[in-house]
C-alpha cells in the first residue's frame, strides 16, 4: 500500500511518536472515543502504521498505559525504606499523583476504560499483576506477601474510584493531606499488621 502525501514512513521515532499521539488522545478524549485513525492524523502517518506497530485499538492502549498512562516508577520509588511508615509514604503519593493534572487525567482514563471494556480490563490486569503487585510484594517482609499487597490495592483502587472518578461527597472535596492521613494506617495494617482473617493463603 502507498504511503499517503505527507506521512512518514515506519522508524523508531515515528513509533514513538504515534505512542505520544494515542496518550494524548486516550488522555483528552478517553478510551471509547480514541481511534486509530484519529491518532494516524495527530501523528501525521497512515494508519496502517499504527496498526503495523500496536496492531489495533486495544494493543495501542496497553502501550499507551505502560508507555506513560500509569506513572509506575513514581509510585514504586516509595515503597524503599523504612517499612514502618510505608502506608504513609504510599498513601501520600498515590494521592499526589491522582491530584496532578496530568498525571491523574491519564490514570483516570485508565480506570474508566477498565470498567467499559474487558479487554483493558484484562490489560490493566496483567498491568497490575506484572508491574505493580510483584515490586510490592517483593518488598513485603511479613507472611501473606500477595494477599497483603492485593488489600493495599483494593483500598487504593477503592479510594480512586469514589474520590476522583464517581467524585461523591464529602470525600471528593476533602483536602488530600486529611485523606492521606485516614488511608495510611489502613494501607500499613494491610502491608505489615497483623492480618485478622482466618487461613490465609501463603
Amino acid at each position: 500500500m502507498s504511503e499517503e502525501r505527507g506521512r512518514r514512513p515506519g522508524n523508531p521515532q515515528t513509533k514513538d511518536e504515534i505512542l505520544e499521539a494515542a496518550i494524548a488522545a486516550f488522555t483528552t478524549q478517553g478510551y471509547a472515543k480514541t481511534t486509530i485513525r484519529g491518532v494516524a492524523r495527530a501523528a501525521a502517518v497512515d494508519p496502517a502504521l499504527v496498526m503495523h506497530f500496536y496492531g489495533n485499538k486495544d494493543g495501542l492502549f496497553d502501550a499507551a498505559m505502560r508507555g506513560g498512562g500509569m506513572p509506575v516508577n513514581l509510585l514504586l520509588d516509595v515503597i524503599q525504606g523504612d517499612p514502618a511508615t510505608l502506608g504513609e509514604r504510599l498513601s501520600s503519593r498515590y494521592l499526589s499523583l491522582w491530584e496532578h493534572p496530568l498525571i491523574g487525567r491519564r490514570m483516570s482514563v485508565v480506570m474508566q476504560a477498565a470498567t467499559s471494556s474487558p479487554a483493558a480490563a484484562d490489560m490493566l490486569r496483567e498491568f497490575m499483576t506484572e508491574v505493580v503487585l510483584k515490586p510490592v510484594t517483593e518488598q513485603i517482609q511479613a507472611d501473606h506477601p500477595e494477599t497483603r499487597a492485593l488489600l493495599a490495592a483494593s483500598q487504593m483502587i477503592g479510594l480512586a474510584m469514589i474520590r476522583y472518578i464517581l467524585r461523591i461527597e464529602p470525600l471528593a472535596s476533602l483536602p488530600m493531606e486529611q485523606v492521606a492521613a485516614a488511608v495510611a494506617p489502613n494501607l500499613q495494617r494491610y502491608l505489615t499488621g497483623t492480618l485478622t482473617l482466618d487461613e490465609l493463603p501463603r
